[in-house]
């Protein structure tokens, strides 16, 4: 969205072995609780959210977790990270020449291969693709029209993809991919509807395109005088709108981020991005794929801009912002702070890892200090 600004060694994570619902607990004890994998000895805080040092003071609102040990970032002035080990070291892999871009979103296979989407107006708007681990980059699209603004992506699996942009001729315009990311096409918009006066997307997580399963994908909106989600089973080709109960109304509001944990049950988290304005209905749940999103019983507290569920739970999950991390456990109903460290955006590993990332360079994943 064009109105959007542009915005220490880790140990072993405690979500290793355990079930959501287990890790639920340990999040919200309190200090001195003993942790769901044994008593403890010694008063334990439980789980929190360790900073790593990343080496620089890009803003990261591009995060892809691919294990425990491994994940990658993506942010300001074209600059891309890595780790293999967890997070005690982050190598600088950023694209040659890039320092003019911005990047907000990256999607990675594994520890060599990985897409990450610049955004701007006209070619500003890029997607480069490495299968080396960063060690070299090969630009697979980049935008020509100057109405294009490309925001987010995602992948359904390896080869199948899709990127959004922001409408061009009154509609979300969607890129698709079937080879991974190496070539790209404008997939035709007679199944798109019509777009409010004023709607776009925001480039604030990566998180404003998701998919799960291998058709499914879902776009938040803002911006206009509703906030909506968009909802495709056909990999892009056909959508349907519902509203989202998030504020609306400006350009500031809207849903910043989306998480499914299968093809029905869904979470919404946004609100007014401004620091100086409050975001009193900052999430929402669907349960039925997204034909229907009711409102947090109990939100959380400020704007949310990234949202994951915890792996293997079925009502655990984690929602981030510039104020703080809010954790649920019953499926979105209702919130809870659990930390005030500030972060854009997070991620969650089938294996336990979890990963979050923000502005002046912060990198964390949850451990047990």
């Amino acid at each position: 969205m064009r109105g959007m600004g542009k915005t220490k060694s880790m140990r072993r994570p405690v979500w290793a072995g355990l079930c959501g619902a287990a890790l639920a607990g340990t999040l919200l004890a309190a200090p001195g609780t003993a942790l769901a994998d044994g008593p403890a000895r010694h008063p334990d805080p439980g789980p929190r959210w360790q900073l790593g040092e990343s080496g620089t003071e890009a803003r990261f609102r591009g995060l892809a977790a691919v294990s425990r040990g491994t994940a990658w970032v993506a942010g300001t002035k074209g600059t891309v990270l890595r780790t293999s080990d967890g997070g005690r070291t982050w190598r600088e892999v950023s694209p040659p020449g890039a320092a003019d871009l911005e990047f907000r979103d990256i999607e990675a296979f594994d520890g060599r291969r990985a897409v990450v989407l610049a955004i701007g107006e006209g070619e500003a708007s890029r997607v480069l693709r490495t299968d080396d681990g960063g060690a070299t980059w090969k630009e697979s699209f980049r935008n020509t029209d100057a109405k294009a603004f490309y925001d987010c992506m995602t992948f359904f699996d390896r080869r199948h993809g899709l990127a959004m942009s922001d409408p061009v001729d009154g509609r979300f315009r969607i890129l698709s991919t079937a080879d991974g990311g190496r070539s790209w096409k404008v997939l035709p918009d007679t199944g798109m509807p019509t777009a409010q006066e004023g709607e776009a997307g925001f480039a604030a997580s990566g998180q404003c395109l998701v998919s799960s399963g291998p058709r499914d994908v879902w776009l938040a909106t803002g911006g206009a005088s509703r906030t909506r989600v968009l909802h495709s089973a056909d990999r892009g080709l056909t959508w349907r709108a519902t509203d989202a109960p998030i504020p609306a109304g400006d350009p500031a509001r809207g849903v910043f981020g989306l998480a499914f944990r299968d093809r029905t049950h869904g979470l919404a988290v946004g609100g007014d991005y401004r620091a100086d304005q409050p975001s009193p209905r900052a999430a929402a749940v669907t349960r039925d794929g997204g034909r229907r999103w009711d409102p947090a019983g109990r939100p959380p507290p400020a704007y949310r801009s990234g949202v994951t569920w915890l792996p293997h739970s079925r009502s655990t999950a984690l929602a981030v912002g510039p104020t703080g991390t809010d954790v649920t456990t019953d499926g979105g109903r209702s919130w809870r702070t659990v930390d005030t460290g500030s972060y854009d955006t997070v991620d969650c590993t089938p294996d336990g890892g979890c990963w979050a990332a923000g502005e002046k360079g912060r990198i964390a994943r949850l451990t047990r200090r």
